[in-house]
């Protein structure tokens, strides 16, 4: 790339980043929180993206691609079926595509562009559903539509930093893979449970 067009590349990500996290916090923020964020000026954000329901469009178009990105190569692994499922709900939980999902659906007018990338998602995660099911190794009266909303409990989790909060959603989701699988399985749970100053500390005015 040119100067001009790697700086516009790099002002494009410090957006995204900054909508991102600026609009999974609340989705009723003016845009130009946004630029403050990303330390960008107003104008140089309107030029990417002229009103806040295209940012929004596109931070939820880039959320499903990459959830259709983690699924394909789930259906990609020929190997143990289960660890083929677990390494779908791992990569799901890590792309965190459903904090999106909490904050913003209904929040702005979807493209047909989102539309079709929505109705991809949809089949390729019935696919990685249904074969978990055929292998005999997901519970079978486990739909669809209930890993949906384990993705969407797991994404609710926001407790310390990034790092604690990575750790915590993994904590909870190897207790959800124990209670999916089929027959029910034991496994030592990643990382210590929350502390009670960690849980206090949320009802502190300063958190």
């Amino acid at each position: 790339m040119s100067g001009r067009k790697a700086q516009a590349a790099r002002n494009d990500e410090l957006i995204l980043q900054a909508a991102r996290a600026v609009f999974t916090a609340d989705p009723g923020a003016p845009i130009a929180a946004v630029a403050e964020k990303a330390g960008v000026g107003i104008s140089a954000l309107y030029r990417r993206y002229p009103s806040k329901e295209a940012l929004l469009q596109k931070l939820c178009g880039d959320g499903l691609r990459l959830y259709i990105e983690v699924t394909e190569r789930a259906l990609a692994d020929d190997g143990d079926p289960w660890e083929a499922f677990a390494g779908y709900m791992r990569g799901i939980v890590d792309a965190d595509t459903n904090s999106l999902t909490i904050k913003l659906a209904g929040t702005f007018q979807p493209t047909e562009e989102l539309y079709g990338d929505a109705a991809r998602s949809a089949v390729v995660a019935t696919e990685v559903h249904r074969r978990a099911v055929a292998a005999g190794v997901l519970r079978p009266d486990v739909t669809v539509a209930d890993i949906a909303l384990l993705f969407e409990q797991l994404a609710s989790i926001k407790l310390g930093g990034e790092e604690r909060t990575t750790q915590l959603r993994h904590r909870y989701l190897a207790l959800m893979m124990d209670a999916l699988r089929a027959p029910t399985a034991h496994r030592e749970l990643p990382g210590p449970p929350p502390g009670d100053a960690e849980l206090s500390a949320r009802w502190s005015p300063s958190a």
